[in-house]
């Protein structure tokens, strides 16, 4: 099923990259999150053999037409986890000590983990969508959206959860309900 989509190459059409209206995005996202999310759960409970291989061949596709500049969506909605290696290098980036970092930035959730205090995060430039911490940024940013950065199987819960916030992991959903 997914395998002969592999060799497909997207037309001109499909590759462009438009600029997006974040309301018409989160209105979309809203009125298709449940069937989405119902693909979802039926691809996780039959995972064709092939999957993680297609994966990384749509996330190319999907970064050919989307644009996170032009959203940011995920550092306005979300916020990252940051790991105690994250919370070291972004305080010496910013000449802070950690405690005074976490204490000014940062709450412990339910869990346990470092979250933001507050959205959009504290380092965003809402004018330009760009991250004032960029390089040092946290892993879970750098790694966002988590296309295909382990099997998918693995990852479905958080592909459940981000298509909502984000353009392109629903992009890359709605591509694979096209092949399927």
């Amino acid at each position: 099923m997914f395998l002969k989509s592999i060799f497909l190459l997207p037309s001109p059409a499909m590759t462009k990259k438009v600029v997006l209206n974040l309301r018409s995005f989160r209105q979309k996202a809203n009125r298709n999150r449940r069937s989405f999310r119902r693909f979802l759960t039926k691809l996780e409970k039959n995972l064709p053999r092939n999957a993680d291989q297609l994966t990384p061949v749509l996330e190319k596709q999907v970064w050919k037409e989307v644009d996170c500049l032009n959203c940011a969506n995920c550092c306005k909605q979300m916020s990252p986890t940051y790991t105690a290696a994250d919370i070291r290098r972004i305080s010496i980036h910013l000449n802070m000590t950690t405690d005074a970092f976490k204490t000014k930035w940062l709450y412990k959730d339910r869990s346990g983990d470092w979250m933001n205090k507050s959205t959009p995060c504290q380092f965003l430039d809402l004018k330009t969508n760009k991250c004032n911490i960029y390089d040092v940024r946290p892993a879970d940013c750098a790694g966002f959206p988590h296309l295909s950065k382990r099997r998918l199987k693995d990852y479905m819960h958080v592909h459940k959860q981000n298509i909502e916030f984000c353009p392109a992991t629903y992009k890359m959903v709605e591509k694979m309900m096209e092949i399927a």
